[in-house]
């Protein structure tokens, strides 16, 4: 497992005197032995919680999601107080575990929202009960019903879509939209290792992979990799 920690304070003073910086980093680092995990970065930020300006935030989640790594804070205050800024960390698409509050990791962190989001929440409860109706319909009317239930949502998802022909389509579609966004997601890194001297293919992928980068499969660069990368970037 590898981490990547995330640590905040309030003011400038609590920034140099180091205060409250220590305990989080202790959490964190107790957290990270129990699991067996390794801390590959490390990011600070002296911002108020109501602040949704969060640079340091930003660049830790950017590294996260580039190396597969998880996101680690020691307290959950340390985060926001803001809902939509919860959420929008919660879709980033980021693991993310607090180390007071291990439950609330990013599959449950929007539960801190329920306030904000009562609204939203009673809409999407209001659709689901609409859809669960239609599909008992479905079962008890037949064909004609499913006709009708389709402009609610398609049931079969993909397989409705194969039966029509156009699954592969999709699936390839989907394939490409990924490897794009994980292109884009590294196309500053790219630029921080050709800075560095790497202009050949293969040092780019060495680079690459010492760096922890996965590609959009997961696995390891190769020069192959790195000209398909490149391709995608333009560069």
């Amino acid at each position: 497992m590898k981490i990547v920690a995330y640590r905040r304070v309030s003011t400038q003073k609590q920034g140099k005197s180091g205060l409250g910086l220590e305990a989080q980093e202790a959490a964190i680092q107790e957290f990270a032995q129990s699991r067996g995990a390794r801390i590959i970065r490390e990011y600070t930020e002296v911002e108020s919680g109501k602040t949704n300006e969060r640079p340091q935030l930003a660049a830790a989640l950017h590294h996260a999601k580039v190396t597969g790594a998880t996101l680690v804070i020691a307290k959950l205050d340390r985060l926001s107080r803001s809902a939509s800024f919860t959420l929008t960390l919660r879709d980033s698409g980021v693991k993310f575990v607090c180390c007071d509050m291990p439950e609330a990791n990013d599959l449950t962190i929007g539960v801190l929202a329920v306030v904000a989001q009562a609204e939203a929440q009673a809409i999407s409860r209001r659709t689901t009960d609409a859809l669960k109706v239609a599909r008992k319909r479905i079962a008890e009317t037949g064909q004609k019903a499913h006709r009708r239930v389709r402009r609610l949502g398609n049931p079969n998802g993909a397989a409705a879509l194969r039966l029509a022909g156009k699954g592969n389509a999709a699936a390839i579609a989907a394939v490409s939209a990924n490897a794009d966004q994980r292109a884009q997601d590294l196309a500053e890194v790219v630029r921080d290792i050709r800075a560095g001297g790497a202009v050949t293919l293969e040092s780019i992928a060495n680079e690459l992979n010492g760096r922890e980068m996965m590609t959009p499969r997961g696995g390891r660069w190769y020069p192959s990799s790195v000209a398909n990368l490149l391709r995608r970037l333009k560069a």
